[in-house]
């Protein structure tokens, strides 16, 4: 069997087991809200934390070029396997709000080397239909990320638990899996020299600034509609008593529905161009987030969940569309760095928008507020429709 037929299924599979560490902490918030006796807030204040350590993380990766300097599978194998110890932590006794941010952030520290590092890993392997194989990668992230979901579902017969250890287990396997099985790819370019400029340097080719611009609206968006997406089904089965739902399914379904949706975009962007394709999707969730307030009145379920299944699809699915253009548009040898510092400063967007939601939901119970989220996609839109002097 040719080797290389194996690369791109290994990296998706490691790419998913290693992302399911993202929401594990989401997955079981309600347990640790009544063990630890934490406020209601720290749902945000926790998810937060993980996006804090990771947009802290891509910054050190970026800044020391490490995804360009040292092998990406060792770089992406030693991620996995601290971000799972860190992850697992959860479980011992006696925790605090301070020991659980602590361990949330150190975990998002080191999805640094896990997610920009396996984009990384598959622009060293395919240059020619780079934005379907990002595609099956952004959909494998999609599916790790809606994975705790599933199993607070699974294994609710079982302890709490069992879904950080299950989410750490997978994780260790998939950077294994990595380091075993994919080298280096046949297009990197290795960078040895340190140079601090480099994740600066970048953004001096307007293609680049374009795709990176577009990115951060779609960003500022993304986390927060995949965060809230278990309080838009708790709010509608409030407001319709006869209405029950299995929250922790539905979220996995409205959430992993974007992997289908990532891996689709690959094949329309080979038809349409990456470029028209990302603007495509970022324009139909930007009209998801404008007529979200409305859709509460919605008197059948169906429809709701029609609707949330449609936005979780349109939300993720310009993600690595966005991830090629930049790649595209980066010096070879600064692919790593170029795609971590675009994560770095998009990550650090998801925050601004997860505690503005957050703490307008402490102050008013109106759905019109999810009409923020628009904000990003406009200014994307907007970003990706400039003209070029």
């Amino acid at each position: 069997m040719n080797k290389t037929k194996i690369i791109l299924p290994t990296i998706v599979i490691s790419q998913f087991f290693c992302t399911s560490l993202w929401f594990a902490g989401n997955g079981v918030m309600s347990n640790l809200v009544e063990i630890f006796n934490l406020q209601e807030n720290a749902l945000g204040h926790l998810t937060s934390a993980v996006q804090f350590g990771f947009i802290l993380g891509t910054l050190v990766f970026a800044l020391f070029t490490i995804a360009d300097r040292f092998s990406p599978s060792k770089v992406f194998c030693f991620s996995a396997i601290l971000g799972a110890i860190f992850n697992v932590a959860l479980v011992f006794e006696n925790q605090t709000l301070f020991s659980l941010l602590g361990l949330r952030f150190l975990t998002g520290f080191f999805l640094a080397g896990i997610y920009p590092v396996g984009m990384k890993i598959a622009t060293d392997y395919f240059q020619k239909g780079l934005g379907k194989s990002l595609g099956f990668l952004v959909g494998a992230l999609v599916l790790g990320t809606a994975l705790p979901h599933l199993l607070k579902d699974i294994l609710v017969n079982y302890s709490w638990k069992s879904v950080l250890i299950t989410t750490s287990s997978l994780a260790v396997f998939g950077g294994l899996l990595m380091f075993l099985l994919v080298k280096n790819g046949p297009y990197r370019k290795e960078n040895t020299t340190l140079n601090l400029a480099a994740c600066f340097n970048v953004f001096k080719n307007i293609d680049f600034r374009k795709a990176a611009f577009g990115y951060f609206g779609h960003m500022w968006e993304l986390y927060t509609f995949w965060v809230f997406t278990p309080i838009l089904l708790l709010k509608y089965q409030e407001l319709h008593s006869e209405v029950f739902f299995n929250i922790p399914i539905l979220s996995f379904i409205i959430i992993a529905a974007g992997s289908f949706s990532c891996v689709l975009g690959g094949y329309i962007s080979q038809i349409l161009g990456v470029k028209k394709t990302a603007f495509s999707f970022l324009l139909a969730s930007c009209l998801c987030c404008i007529i979200s307030p409305f859709i509460f009145n919605f008197s059948n379920e169906y429809l709701f969940i029609a609707f949330l299944v449609f936005w979780g699809m349109v939300v993720i699915a310009d993600s690595p569309l966005f991830s090629t253009l930049i790649a595209r548009n980066a010096p070879s040898k600064d692919k790593g760095t170029a795609l971590t510092i675009v994560n770095c400063i998009g990550f650090s967007i998801t925050i601004i928008s997860i505690q503005l939601v957050n703490s307008f939901m402490n102050l008013t119970d109106s759905n019109f507020i999810f009409m923020i989220l628009a904000v990003g996609p406009f200014f994307g839109l907007i970003s990706l429709k400039e003209k070029r002097n």
